[in-house]
């Protein structure tokens, strides 16, 4: 049994069909990358996961217990985090204080100091407001809530968007590090050559529908599946 499983998901955003008979796995330890060209399904598919859309068919089953139609403050509760392309940190509230409302309905919260630890930029920080925090600092925050909950697993949805090239490195390094220590993370990003440097398998959208899966090695050796679903020519 997978950690995350996904049967034939079928997702609208009014009578828009998004997502088309969507299925993937996810095992535990494990880095799964979705990748294809903007508007291939790829960012509805993390808020399908998560609770924030509800699928019109299909199960969603996190460690064998299904997980679909339920609110996303449940879902949270059972053990998976979304950190969202936006990034919502709590503008008025302090870096600390934005840990600390993470941590409020957790089962087993990292301290702190562990936080720190990963986050030595955020402990300089610490009684900053959220809106006074750069792009990268505000990423960095996002990220550090969803771990403080020390979820089973995570979702990262374009986590290096819009980052200054030094501000991306430090992030890349970061979540190669959260994949060296066995975090399992479901990953959406259009950096594909930071993505596949850290991802173990991938799953390729086009038009909602998934259309490649395979080792993340084997498109390292040989781009040219990731071509025909990113609709890139040669």
């Amino acid at each position: 049994m997978s950690l995350l499983e996904v049967e034939s998901i079928n997702t609208l955003y009014g009578d828009s069909h998004v997502l088309f008979d969507v299925s993937l796995r996810v095992e535990e330890n494990e880095v799964v990358a979705l990748l294809g060209r903007n508007g291939a399904g790829k960012t509805t598919t993390l808020r399908t996961l998560m609770g924030a859309l509800s699928p019109r068919s299909g199960t969603i089953r996190l460690d064998g217990k299904p997980i679909h139609g339920l609110r996303p403050e449940k879902i949270a509760r059972v053990g998976m985090q979304l950190v969202p392309e936006e990034r919502a940190v709590f503008g008025t509230l302090t870096v600390e204080e934005n840990l600390r409302v993470a941590r409020l309905t957790a089962q087993k919260p990292w301290s702190l100091d562990r936080i720190w630890e990963v986050f030595p930029r955020l402990k300089e920080r610490r009684t900053s407001r959220g809106r006074t925090l750069s792009g990268g600092e505000q990423q960095m925050l996002s990220i550090a809530r969803a771990l403080i909950r020390d979820p089973r697993i995570i979702l990262l949805d374009e986590p290096f968007e819009g980052l200054a090239p030094l501000i991306v490195q430090d992030l890349i390094a970061l979540t190669r590090r959260l994949a060296q220590e066995g975090r399992t993370i479901v990953v959406v990003e259009q950096n594909v050559a930071a993505v596949l440097s850290f991802a173990q398998r991938v799953y390729g959208f086009n038009n909602g529908h998934v259309v490649y899966e395979g080792q993340a090695a084997d498109l390292r050796a040989d781009a040219a599946p990731m071509r025909a679903f990113m609709g890139l020519a040669g």
